[in-house]
């Protein structure tokens, strides 16, 4: 299967990302070109989400699956049979005096809570950090952009986005999705803390190993306006009047800030209030399916076979360790790390390796070498040596002058006049 096909198959075609600058390292990256089982640049070697790729479309597909077949489904809409994230777009409209006429100020915000209350979507907006409200074509914007693709992986959820998975781990990984949707995942909720109404725990509920607050416990409901909520991560007073986020899966005894209300492992803002709960804690998608199945650091896709390998402190698939600029297969062969990614030794001697400045040749990672002032000899009579009278310095005393060696103040001042 030829590259375009490959990149086709993984949900990503010409028109929606090749030639995107990448935002991290525009000087380097020729535009975004999808390596087909990395889930990176091929050219910069950065992530998708650091690259400047139109993707609405696509995220709102991969977040109306992930709610699709859960209580979430009033925020979906179903479009050619697939489910599409019905996304909260606020725009707020304000009158600005001219010097003439009175001008519209229009602030769109590409997503909001949501509640019925626009009042109260806008009190939580700006609660936010202002580089993190998700203003249209702001930074802010940016950053949702961002965490929507590293939070919630479209290869987190749907098998088809996976590199050629067997039947049995297609099968576990189904199971897998069903189980975190069934008792994990929740959507933040912003209420004022006196409009909140306590959920009690349903015994039959608890019986059968549900909690407070789960999508499966409904129990009795009780009003308690004056009741003293617990910030849940900060531990700081709420302002009377300010917004609280609450999380169903965590009970609404519970609240956080709106700036608190954030991933335990990664504490970034979780992407539209989309959470994981898991013993007492949010998490992202990411980190909560990390918490529950090793991941691949070659293909970032979480792991379902029995078998896998252990290297550098990070788990692989056996077909994914490979050298991350060749992809040249690692297992019983040398290899050496650049920036934590294993790499084979053709590669390093060919793309990482330091330079001899005596012979201008690439040096051995497993030879000998003299390192001074970010400059590189071979450990050799033929290398480290006077570039005035040749005189070995191995072992000898010494001046550098801008990757040049000499035995004296003799032979530097003879080479520098």
């Amino acid at each position: 299967m030829d590259l375009e096909k490959k990149v086709k198959k993984m949900g990503l075609g010409h028109e929606e990302g090749f030639g995107a600058p990448c935002l991290k390292c525009k000087e380097k990256c020729e535009g975004f070109e999808l390596h087909y089982w990395r889930k990176i640049c091929r050219n910069c070697k950065c992530g998708q989400e650091e690259h400047d790729i139109p993707s609405s479309n696509e995220e709102d597909r991969k977040v109306g699956k992930l709610f699709e077949d859960t209580k979430y489904t009033t925020l979906i809409e179903k479009l050619k049979n697939d489910p599409v994230y019905k996304r909260n777009v606020m725009i707020l409209s304000s009158p600005v005096p001219a010097k003439k006429n009175i001008t519209i100020d229009t602030v769109t915000y590409e997503w909001a809570p949501p509640v019925q209350n626009q009042a109260l979507a806008r009190q939580y907006m700006q609660m936010l950090p202002k580089e993190k409200q998700p203003v249209a074509g702001s930074e802010g914007a940016q950053y949702r952009k961002k965490q929507l693709a590293k939070q919630l992986p479209a290869h987190d959820q749907d098998p088809s986005k996976c590199h050629e998975l067997s039947p049995s781990e297609v099968k576990h990984m189904e199971q897998f999705v069903k189980k975190y949707k069934r008792e994990a995942l929740g959507v933040g909720d912003v209420k004022l803390p006196g409009d909140v109404e306590v959920r009690a725990p349903d015994e039959n509920n608890l019986k059968n190993g549900g909690g407070r607050g789960t999508s499966s416990a409904v129990g009795t409901m009780e009003k308690s306006p004056n009741r003293k909520a617990s910030q849940y991560h900060c531990k700081l007073n709420m302002k009377e009047g300010d917004p609280a986020v609450y999380a169903e899966r965590a009970g609404y005894d519970k609240l956080w800030h709106p700036g608190c209300f954030i991933c335990c492992t990664c504490s970034e803002l979780l992407v539209d209030m989309i959470y994981f709960w898991k013993n007492g804690n949010l998490y992202c998608g990411r980190h909560y399916c990390d918490s529950e199945r090793p991941r691949c650091a070659g293909c970032d896709e979480l792991i379902f076979s029995n078998e896998y390998t252990l290297a550098e402190g990070q788990n692989w698939h056996l077909k994914h360790f490979c050298c991350f600029d060749c992809d040249c297969v690692l297992a019983g062969i040398t290899y050496l790390t650049v920036n934590d990614k294993p790499v084979c030794k053709s590669c390093y001697m060919k793309n990482h390796a330091v330079i001899c400045q005596g012979c201008h040749n690439a040096i051995d990672p497993e030879v000998q070498r003299v390192t001074y002032n970010n400059f590189n000899w071979h450990a050799t009579r033929e290398c480290f040596l006077c570039s005035c009278c040749s005189k070995c310095l191995i072992g000898q005393k010494f001046i550098s002058v801008e990757g040049m060696l000499f035995c004296s103040v003799a032979c530097k001042e003879k080479m520098m006049s």
